[in-house]
């Protein structure tokens, strides 16, 4: 985005003023005019502080990223990610249930056929509990060992979808070297009946091998330190089989990862065995076929009609011309209640970015902070400073329509409770209002409560509404997230498929690592992390001293 643009946008907004949404909302066509919908997703954009002239700006923005040859680029599998010298062919694990031709290469769509024959195969052994690829018996437990990519998306599906497990197996999540997560496991799961899926793209990742140690030990102990008896309780997903065969996990239980694909956009590969295990292979079939639907909606629709590109527009005004630095995201819906850590990754780790690919800074602000709850908890947490806060935060509302339960009084509360948020923060109460309402006590008085119980309003939110949870509506919620994200990294000319900054604390906490346990000199270490090495140590309890798991 150039200088000028920014300025252009931010022109924009200055028009339209500080009660533009009461404005906006009285236009009985809004509504039609500012929602879209893609199979299961209704996107309802008629809350944000958006006219036709401000949506002709952000076009004009657009335009010149020329988003459609870059957009189908990354469809064919070229390049796009310099800075690593790889394609991101995410897109590509779900091409075969696209209703478009798949435009990446032929030897990339063979590789991904393979790996999901070889993903069915082992679900239908561990679903029916037979003893083979070297699997043992009656598995009846997964614990899924990953961090990050290899953790966030599987979790996140495994449970919004709990209500399409098939039922023999529970699924479990071990991500962060916090010792308490095993030990929990570990004294309530039976390790011969235990299934572990190791996730890691290098297979040197510090939380999932330590994690994948402690199990090990546990399981080896269980068949009497029989290492051999204890390997097929080990699956491996990663592009470093070498290590995964090192670590003693057979050829047979190693499926595969690519460097094509990031870990944050990979819940739809072997990710996503954990899900495939938990809901089966037709339903994760379902859920590809979810994203499929976006991905051809996305190679298609005009930018005006186009949910991911609008999504980006929109973050961009918001973040850009009204300078708003957050984004909420409530999900109306206690099972989508990872969805905000999921998207924490997705939208932050791909677009926290200050510095072009060229190495020039970037002209603007780029990634809003992420955050949020479920709905209704938020109301009574957080939405006391989405209301009446000093700074705006845009939101977004995402509810079902149809729930997976009979009780019915409580979810049209609930999407009552949805809605009416969502109208209060656009509306507000004026002065005038809460000073009519106010009718108790002397002129000053009844002043001095009217305002506080003035609410600025014009609050931005979109709200985006699923028919019904199902694999297929999860699959194309989580598409239309990670086009959003592609679409803004065009616009603020970032690479949103690297993220260097995360391996920096990678790097020092492998230096830190041997201080801590006194094998090493603190003397290298900045002046801080020295003291606090010392505090660390003075107090540490040594693990001989603390009780077994």
């Amino acid at each position: 985005m150039t200088p000028d643009q920014l300025a252009d946008l931010r022109r924009a907004s200055e028009r339209l003023g500080a009660d533009s949404l009461r404005r906006l909302l009285a236009d009985p066509d809004r509504f039609a005019a500012w929602s879209h919908r893609v199979g299961p997703l209704l996107v309802d954009f008629s809350r944000q502080r958006l006219d036709g002239a401000a949506l002709d700006a952000l076009g004009g923005v657009l335009a010149g990223t020329d988003w459609e040859a870059r957009r189908d680029a990354m469809f064919r599998g070229e390049t796009i990610n310099a800075s690593e010298r790889r394609a991101v062919l995410h897109t590509a694990l779900r091409a075969r249930q696209a209703r478009l031709p798949a435009l990446a290469p032929a030897a990339v769509l063979g590789e991904i056929a393979e790996a999901l024959q070889r993903i069915e195969k082992l679900v239908a052994a561990v679903q029916a509990g037979r003893a083979e690829h070297g699997l043992p018996p009656g598995i009846t437990d997964v614990v899924n060992v990953g961090i990050g990519g290899s953790d966030l998306g599987p979790r996140l599906a495994v449970e919004a979808l709990d209500r399409f497990r098939t039922g023999r197996l529970t699924c479990h999540f071990l991500a962060n070297l916090d010792g308490e997560g095993p030990a929990r496991l570990m004294r309530t799961l039976d390790p011969r009946r235990t299934l572990v899926l190791l996730v890691s793209k290098s297979f040197t990742t510090q939380e999932t091998l330590l994690n994948g140690q402690v199990l090990r030990d546990w399981i080896v102990a269980a068949y009497d330190g029989d290492a051999a008896a204890a390997q097929g309780h080990f699956v491996a997903v990663t592009a470093n089989a070498a290590a995964a065969h090192a670590f003693g996990i057979a050829a047979e239980r190693t499926l595969p990862m690519w460097d094509f694909v990031g870990g944050r956009y990979s819940v739809w590969s072997a990710v996503g065995l954990a899900l495939a295990l938990a809901i089966g292979s037709e339903a994760f079939t379902a859920f590809l076929h979810g994203g499929a639907l976006i991905d051809d909606h996305f190679r298609t629709a005009p930018w005006r009609t186009n949910l991911p590109v609008l999504m980006a527009l929109v973050g961009i005004w918001n973040r850009n011309a009204l300078d708003l630095p957050g984004l909420a995201v409530i999900p109306y819906c206690d099972a989508l209640r990872e969805l905000p850590a999921f998207l924490q990754q997705l939208e932050m780790e791909s677009l926290g970015k200050s510095v072009r690919p060229d190495g020039a800074p970037v002209a603007q602000a780029t990634v809003p902070v992420l955050w949020g709850n479920v709905g209704s908890n938020a109301q009574h947490a957080f939405f006391q400073a989405l209301h009446q806060g000093t700074d705006p935060v845009p939101v977004d509302f995402i509810g079902v329509i149809r729930p997976d339960h009979p009780l019915g009084a409580n979810h049209r509360a609930l999407l009552a409770n949805m809605l009416a948020q969502a109208a209060a923060l656009a509306a507000g109460k004026t002065f005038e209002e809460a000073l009519a309402e106010a009718r108790e006590g002397s002129e000053a008085e009844r002043r001095v409560l009217a305002a506080q119980r003035t609410f600025p309003g014009n609050r931005p939110s979109t709200t985006i509404l699923l028919d019904v949870l199902t694999p297929e509506s999860l699959g194309a919620l989580i598409a239309l997230y990670e086009h959003k994200v592609f679409v803004q990294s065009l616009l603020w000319e970032v690479n949103a498929f690297d993220q260097w900054g995360v391996e920096l604390g990678k790097v020092l906490a492998k230096a830190i690592l041997p201080v801590l346990s006194g094998e090493a000199d603190p003397a290298a270490l900045d002046a801080a992390t020295r003291g606090l090495v010392a505090a660390i140590r003075t107090r540490d309890v040594r693990e001989r001293d603390m009780p077994a798991p």
